[in-house]
């Protein structure tokens, strides 16, 4: 009997937390621009906080920063689209262009003996280089989208500052059954300080790569540097294959406009760039903040990006870290935050498993 209702209340679970999930993704046009806020409003609060400790006004400091914000985004904004549009129009000429590339390469090969069986037509049958550059077109686009409002993006952000003094104590309370105020208060605090923390190292990430992607293209003088780099920018936040992604338009580009040479040198800076701020530089800023498996973040790249979409997978690993910091706040769900981080088996109690 106990067996059976166990069984009843694990389905009845697995059910309600279905339709939670089916709620969240049938409202992502509302909770996407919310989470999207809150992530904008928990970066920016350090920078309030340097202000207001320096005698600067609370409202007076979040009036400077909405002011900077906007000033950066709309330069930002205006110089992107102006290139994202040049670069939408002359996608059509890649596949001209990559006809030429392989009759280049067939006629070396012919000039040298070299055996080279596969034809022209089967490489053109079954790689359209436009293909890629639309794919990469449309998620700018798609992108540029979901902030297409700043106005009330921004609106809210503010509304978020304004109320962030008295936030932290107003959710503690509301989240707080009986009492463990002060408890829940440090589960708070340590999920700000996560996601502080993680963004605030992962946006400094981003923003060196996309600047040495950026010099790295105008040196070799390849077309849409700053492009390039804004989608290295916001590609590098998703963990473990954004910055693969990203790669891939630069280097086909590279080797269709500027040549053989010129795309090689390019393939190898930008991988050079990403293999040194990904496994040197990223590591050793980042630490072991995160607590979380390499299986869990790829899987809540996954998991997120199919429920939230594009932003989604921006916000995964913040998300997860939530998340685990949730389940570790409650007895009754510790064990489960277990699944999601990284825990390594002591000496002692794998000597007990060998006997």
């Amino acid at each position: 009997m106990e067996k059976h209702s166990t069984l009843i209340r694990l389905l009845v679970g697995i059910a309600a937390l279905v339709i939670i999930l089916a709620g969240i993704k049938s409202a992502s046009e509302i909770v996407v621009p919310f989470l999207l806020s809150l992530f904008i409003a928990i970066i920016c609060s350090p920078i309030i906080n340097f202000m207001t400790k320096r005698k600067v006004p609370h409202w007076l400091a979040i009036t400077l920063l909405f002011v900077m914000i906007l000033v950066i985004f709309f330069f930002l904004a205006g110089l992107i689209n102006s290139t994202a549009r040049e670069f939408t129009q002359s996608i059509p000429q890649y596949k001209v262009l990559l006809s030429q590339r392989l009759s280049d390469i067939l006629a070396l090969a012919a000039k040298y003996n070299l055996p080279f069986s596969v034809s022209r037509e089967q490489i053109m049958e079954h790689f359209d280089p436009s293909v890629l550059m639309n794919f990469v077109s449309r998620f700018v686009f798609s992108f540029s989208g979901v902030v297409t409002n700043v106005f009330v993006l921004f609106l809210v952000v503010i509304f978020m500052l304004l109320e962030a003094p008295n936030a932290k104590y107003k959710l503690s309370l509301a989240l707080s059954a009986d009492n463990r105020l002060a408890q829940h208060e440090i589960y708070i605090d340590r999920i700000l300080q996560g996601v502080i923390s993680y963004l605030g190292v992962k946006t400094i990430i981003s923003l060196i790569t996309g600047i040495l992607i950026f010099i790295l293209l105008k040196i070799a003088a390849v077309q849409y540097a700053i492009l390039w780099a804004t989608l290295v920018f916001l590609f590098n936040y998703i963990p473990n294959i954004g910055s693969i992604i990203a790669a891939v338009p630069i280097i086909v580009q590279a080797f269709l406009l500027n040549g053989f040479a010129t795309g090689f040198a390019v393939s190898l800076g930008v991988i050079g760039v990403n293999m040194v701020m990904g496994n040197i530089v990223e590591p050793k800023m980042m630490g072991r903040k995160l607590g979380l498996s390499t299986l869990v973040v790829f899987l809540s790249l996954l998991f997120w990006g199919w429920l939230l979409g594009t932003v989604g997978m921006f916000l995964s690993v913040p998300l997860t870290m939530v998340l685990k910091i949730a389940l570790e706040a409650d007895p009754h769900t510790m064990k489960y935050a277990v699944l999601l981080g990284e825990v390594e088996r002591s000496h002692q109690q794998t000597v007990a498993d060998k006997k």
